[in-house]
């Protein structure tokens, strides 16, 4: 939702490199640049108004112009209000002293809040709790159906007393779900509340007596990130009609400009707290201001991302693979290489993993054009192997290959192309497990890199030969470094321009502190 933005602020940046200290022409065109590109994504004014009268009072201060290196502030100082338009601080929810906590959802029809219950529901459950999900959406055809199907793909509970589709009083069952919560020792429940259309009279009416009828401890406004200014207009009308405690948004992993989430937040005064950023009930976490701003401006999410890894893999295993591969490489085997794939994908999908890694932003075009399926076929592969070919590879000679090629519905080469990345992967996973660092890392399907690239590399290395005059040595091993400094000094927040070679990969300071 926000490359265009990040690409736009990445440029702004980008002029600024190598600067020693800024003029206030520089400052100016940085602001109108920054102005430009927050306006195009959709930013309201007032908001946009704020945040550039900020930048350039404090770019104009005393942290910039005794600044060893002035555009690196720049940058600092256009995240710090970031994450203060974003809300500042991470808002966690707020339980009662007394089971059951009451949630209620609103917001316009078609935002997302039955599915968002659910989503809801399963990262509550996931936090401990037994929540129950309320459905007082009796108007919309099938919603009480959509959300039962949802609670159970969820795996929470549902009260559903009413059938819906124009039959029921929401106001009753939103009242008798909290006895029927308190009687079934659930300790949260969650009121899907209907929508409309367009804010009308009727809609802030019911949701104000539904609201009186269970005192909820949160109402969380729930808003599609797609819609743009309107979303804030919307906001404001329930801020004032009925109320509410936090934003949720949805649908933030579609195409449009991301102005709703840099504006709500400061236009209501109300923090956003959730975000659900696609279909899958699992593709929805806590809101974090700091991380958001971290991704917008290029320098990736390794917090969520090391949350994500620790979420999904175990520490047990983890330490069983460790000491597999500290005794050497052979110990790691086809099988385990499978399991490892198989719990990446359970993180979630490839190309959102590698977009949270610094840097990646120079490399959008090859994760947008990843493919997903490659991890399915490799592991159909595997699965076509015999256990002892799994166990040592090596066995794999032409005729193994053409039978495992047939059975998975690959091209021979396929099969080749896989046992060699295999051997790649083994080797570096046992020199990182015996403490000899990163090296070169083998490529991921589709995303360059892999053993022809390392070959053509190794070729192109051993063609250089060094020059027998001792003058001509000297310069070229300067031209060399001059090379290496420029490389990194082309991107706007220091990062490897082009920087596909793990090896020459530079965390920003702001990772560095939990790096060790």
């Amino acid at each position: 939702m926000f490359d265009t933005l990040s690409d736009r602020l990445a440029s702004t940046f980008k002029n600024l490199r190598g600067k020693g200290r800024l003029s206030e022409a520089d400052i100016d065109a940085t602001a109108r640049e920054i102005r430009i590109a927050l306006l195009e994504a959709d930013v309201a004014l007032p908001v946009v108004r704020a945040f550039i009268a900020a930048v350039k009072e404090r770019a104009r201060g005393e942290e910039v112009s005794r600044a060893l290196n002035p555009a690196q502030q720049i940058v600092k100082i256009v995240n710090e209000e970031l994450v203060g338009i974003l809300g500042g601080e991470t808002r966690r929810l707020r339980f009662a002293k007394t089971a059951p906590t009451v949630i209620m959802l609103a917001g316009l029809q078609g935002a997302g809040k039955t599915t968002l219950a659910g989503k809801l529901g399963r990262w509550l459950t996931s936090q401990g709790h037994t929540p129950l999900l309320v459905a007082c959406d009796l108007q919309r055809p099938n919603a009480v159906n959509q959300l039962s199907v949802v609670a159970e793909r969820a795996g929470v509970a549902v009260y559903a007393p009413q059938p819906g589709n124009g039959v029921g009083d929401p106001v009753q069952v939103a009242k008798d779900s909290i006895e029927y919560a308190r009687s079934k020792q659930y300790d949260v429940v969650v009121v899907d509340t209907a929508g409309r259309l367009g804010i009308d009279q009727e809609l802030m009416q019911q949701a104000a007596d539904i609201r009186d009828a269970v005192s909820p401890d949160e109402v969380l406004f729930v808003v599609d990130a797609m819609i743009g200014q309107d979303a804030v207009n919307t906001a404001e009308a329930f801020r004032d009609g009925v109320g509410f405690d936090g934003v949720v948004l949805s649908k933030l992993d579609g195409d449009a400009r991301g102005g709703a989430a840099l504006s709500i937040a400061h236009v209501t005064g109300k923090q956003i707290m959730f975000a659900s950023n696609g279909e899958k009930l699992d593709e929805f976490d806590a809101f974090h201001p700091d991380r958001m701003a971290s991704r917008i401006l290029g320098m990736g999410d390794m917090l969520s991302l090391i949350e994500k890894a620790e979420q999904t893999f175990s520490q047990a295993e983890a330490e069983k693979m460790a000491a597999k591969l500290q005794k050497g490489p052979k110990e790691f085997t086809l099988d385990d290489f499978l399991a490892q794939m198989e719990q990446v994908r359970k993180m979630g999908s490839i190309s959102k993993l590698l977009g949270m890694l610094p840097g990646m932003g120079q490399m959008k075009e090859q994760i947008n054009n990843l493919d997903e399926r490659e991890v399915d076929r490799t592991a159909a592969i595997i699965k076509s192997m015999t256990p002892a070919e799994r166990q040592e590879p090596t066995i794999i000679n032409g005729s193994r290959r053409a039978r495992i090629a047939k059975g998975s519905g690959v091209d021979v080469s396929a099969v080749k192309n896989l046992v060699e990345r295999f051997f790649d992967a083994r080797k570096m996973m046992s020199k990182m497990a015996q403490g000899g660092g990163m090296p070169g890392m083998p490529g991921m399907p589709g995303m360059g890199g892999g053993p022809g690239r390392q070959k053509k590399q190794q070729k192109q290395a051993k063609g250089k030969r060094k020059s027998g005059n001792p003058m001509k040595r000297k310069a070229d091993e300067e031209a060399a470094v001059a090379r290496r400094e420029a490389a990194q000094a082309g991107n706007p927040l220091g990062l490897p321009q082009g920087g596909d070679q793990p090896q020459n990969f530079e965390l920003p300071e702001e990772f560095k502190k939990f790096m060790g």
